[in-house]
């Protein structure tokens, strides 16, 4: 160990992920002091990860692309991997790449800890970081609805909650780094990663996501925006496929989310995506990683390599032509830290030293790695990797409970808001069978009777406890039938599973048909099975060609409808269904013949609760689509966002118009929207406009509404969207209550790239509409912006603020 290392600071200082901060005067000094003292060795090492286990089975059972063959003969522990002394940058999913016993894993990342502080000359630790999306992706760990979820709730505030106790998570186990939230704008609902995604509106994933990284870093845990930047626009929604977008779309859609997230959120790091945009991987990069991500927006924080992207440069995209070319070409574009395992950036130290690479790059990498594990305590004099554990951060690690009472209740409001009704015929809810002895209801479906169905493709049983079958859970989950057995419990509730998710076996219909014979309701519960890599119908390499729903299900709806159909051509018996899925689906079919269909986005754990909460009246349903629900497959990609060309036209055959649109949900009471004002009928270009409208709760219960505010731009100097959300405002409203809704809403929302490339604020008339989802309106105002163009800057502000008073 060196002993001629400046005083640390005392190790009791508190955390503080905000790359802005300034460290403190001891805290720096330290930085500087490791960054003289350091060997190019050292320096490399540092900005390097580990993954020990190696993340795949060799048996197809990678949870990471490619994992396997990737990782080639690095070392995979953490001795034989640091044999040298030379130390370590990060430690990759220490919890999330097996089943560990929290306690034991805890315990386990103190003596690795301890290893790096003893065996290496600077005594640095490593930064740890897991995956976080649903919840941390560890065994017996609360798991959270999925993205789409959040999205559905419109509900930021919630999110900040859900990011906060996944952030404490984290940090009671040793963990210093989540990465997520996934901010790609969803552009095509093929692709499988849309159950990661928040919405198809950029400023809902920024606000959503903005709120996921305030309340993950509010537990002094480092959250991670990806992936930046494109992804989602994949050619025909194909996992990793080219990307073909303009600057113009790149810039107004698909940035828009990472600037807010990044200086609102004050993020602590970005990692970046796989996509290759017009032919540049955005690994290799520096127009976006250093030009746009430091010298414009001013980011401080890291910049950490999706896992394998640096070494892809070379053996996916081929523009480098090897493995130490693919490092040095993401080193220089900005990508500080390559994960999940140092495969490209130890082999730089012989590019440094012929000349062939500056090592002034390796020195301002390792000064933003260091400077975050400083800001994190990881250099402080006497750091003491246990001191910090568990729930209290009293080191009292026995303690640790991933799955307390409040995370759970977290999970259950994020669920409950977040299911959408999408028709009903007024056969929902099912209350009066719940009291009625003799009621009977059959449910039906492959996602009745199976938890894993509320789970994401990024929850730990789905992303790992699926290869480990001899696991159990961990955590107690009902199923749909479950819930809805306690949910029902004056009715007979009976079960037939139909169909499997995606297989062409028809030969449970007739036990299905059985089941619905002589029920008074029937509930068919239908959906995605997620999985990674082709091994479920959703997820991380889970693309769909068709956007029916999988294997046979249709078709098993079709059987249960067509024996509940009388001759008259009605319904004998309520029938409805229930889709578990990671995407929106073409079930136009089922909109028109169900008396009643349930979306739930993976709504994880307590989804079960909340769908059939939904189902008996007990919960009042108030999500609404962050996502529209497509016609057909015909139509994609496909975004509300679309100027009038995108929409239906006489020149081309094909309906585009979705079956039902952006914003849509239903209620079991009815509210009206009215006397929509605006402050000022003239806004400077550069200004916010100010709009109110009185909300009445109109029906017989207790409800939530999401007030939307719309804006159309009806002349520019580029075509633009035939509506935009601007504001949104989740209100809860007792029967008869009236409330004045305030949205003050700045014009950066209206931005757009003009003819020269500039983002500017345009003068004219905006017409403002207030209605139920996108595609209808009920009340109008206009306002002009007036002035000059206004350029737009990072000074100007982003958020909408809401406020809302008696009417």
């Amino acid at each position: 160990m060196s002993t001629d290392l400046p005083v640390r600071p005392d190790p009791a200082a508190p955390a503080d992920v905000d790359p802005a901060s300034p460290l403190s005067v001891e805290r720096a000094a330290r930085v500087e002091h490791l960054l003289a003292d350091m060997t190019l060795e050292e320096k490399l090492f540092q900005l390097v990860g580990l993954w020990e286990g190696r993340g795949g089975t060799g048996e197809g059972g990678d949870v990471a692309p490619m994992a396997d063959a990737m990782q080639g003969d690095a070392p995979d522990s953490l001795e034989g991997y640091a044999a040298g002394g030379h130390g370590l940058g990060q430690l990759t999913r220490v919890f999330g790449t097996t089943p560990v016993d929290p306690v034991e894993g805890a315990k386990g990342l103190v003596t690795k800890q301890r290893w790096l502080q003893e065996h290496t000359r600077h005594g640095v630790p490593a930064l740890v970081h897991e995956e976080c999306l649903t919840g941390l992706a560890a065994w017996r760990a609360t798991t959270f609805p999925a993205p789409l979820s959040w999205g559905a709730s419109f509900d930021p505030a919630l999110v900040e909650e859900v990011g906060a106790a996944i952030g404490a998570s984290m940090r009671s186990l040793g963990v210093h780094q989540g990465l997520a939230p996934v901010l790609d704008v969803v552009r095509d609902a093929r692709w499988g990663r849309v159950e990661e995604c928040v919405s198809e509106d950029p400023w809902l994933v920024g606000e959503v996501a903005t709120a996921y990284v305030r309340g993950v870093q509010s537990a002094g845990v480092v959250a991670t925006l990806k992936h930046f930047v494109g992804y989602s626009n994949s050619r025909a929604g194909r996992n990793l496929a080219p990307v073909h977008a303009g600057p113009r779309e790149v810039a107004d859609v698909l940035l828009v989310p990472f600037e807010m997230a990044l200086l609102d959120g004050r993020v602590g790091s970005v990692m970046n995506s796989y996509a290759e945009v017009d032919g540049v991987p955005v690994a290799a990069d520096a127009s976006l990683l250093t030009d746009l991500l430091r010298e414009r927006w001013g980011f401080e924080g890291t910049v950490v390599a999706d896992y394998f992207s640096v070494a892809f440069l070379q053996t996916l995209h081929g523009v480098a032509a090897d493995v130490a070319d693919a490092g040095a070409q993401a080193l220089a574009a900005g990508i500080d830290v390559e994960l999940p395992t140092g495969v490209a950036y130890l082999a730089l130290a012989q590019a440094v030293r012929d000349g062939a690479l500056d090592e002034a790059l390796v020195d301002r990498a390792l000064r933003r790695v260091l400077v975050q594990k400083a800001a994190l305590g990881l250099l402080d004099d006497g750091y003491d990797p246990a001191a910090t554990l568990g729930p209290a951060g009293d080191g009292d690690v026995d303690a640790v409970d991933l799955d307390p009472p409040a995370h759970r209740d977290l999970a259950r409001r994020l669920a409950e808001e977040s299911v959408v009704l999408l028709s009903n015929d007024g056969s929902l809810p099912l209350a009066a069978l719940s009291t009625t002895a003799a009621g009977r209801v059959a449910v039906v479906g492959p996602n009745a009777d199976d938890p894993s169905a509320l789970f994401g493709c990024y929850s730990f049983a789905n992303h790992v406890l699926a290869q480990h079958p001899d696991v159990p859970l961990g955590l107690t989950v009902p199923s749909v039938l479950d819930a809805l057995r306690d949910e029902l419990g004056g009715a007979e509730v009976v079960h037939a599973r139909g169909c499997d998710v995606d297989t062409d076996d028809t030969s449970g219909f007739a036990a299905a048909l059985d089941a619905a014979d002589g029920a008074d309701a029937v509930v068919v519960v239908l959906g995605d099975r997620a999985g990674l890599f082709g091994r479920g119908t959703s997820g991380e390499g889970c693309d769909a060609e068709s956007l029916d729903l999988p294997g046979v299900q249709q078709q098993l709806l079709d059987a249960v409808l067509d024996a509940s159909t009388g001759d008259d051509g009605a319904l004998v018996r309520p029938v409805v269904a229930v889709l578990l899925t990671g995407r929106p689906y073409a079930v136009a079919s089922a909109l028109e013949r169900c008396s009643a269909v349930v979306q739930a986005f993976f709504p994880g754990q307590e989804g079960a609760g909340a769908v059939t909460g939904v189902l008996s009246g007990r919960v009042n349903p108030s999500g609404r689509l962050p996502v529209t629900l497509p016609r057909s497959v015909g139509a994609q990609p496909y975004s509300y966002l679309h100027p009038v060309l995108g929409g239906a036209s006489s020149v081309s055959n094909i309906a585009t118009a979705p079956v039902r649109p952006f914003g849509h949900g239903l209620s079991y009471t009815t509210f009206e929207r009215s006397d929509l004002q605006v402050a000022d009928a003239e806004v400077p270009t550069g200004g916010s406009l100010v709009a109110s409208v009185v909300v009445t709760n109109t029906g017989a219960r207790a409800g939530a509404d999401v007030v939307q505010l719309y804006g159309h731009d009806p002349v520019a100097s580029v075509t633009r969207p035939v509506t935009q959300l601007l504001a949104h405002a989740r209100v809860q409203l007792e029967p008869g209550e009236s409330v004045r809704v305030l949205l003050d809403v700045p014009t950066r929302r209206l931005a757009l790239t003009d003819r020269r490339g500039v983002q500017v604020v345009e003068p004219g008339v905006v017409e403002l509409r207030v209605g139920p989802d996108a595609a209808t309106v009920e009340l109008t105002a206009e306002v002009e912006l007036v002035g000059a163009a206004h350029v737009v800057t990072t000074a100007d502000r982003r958020a909408v603020r809401t406020s809302s008073s008696p009417a």
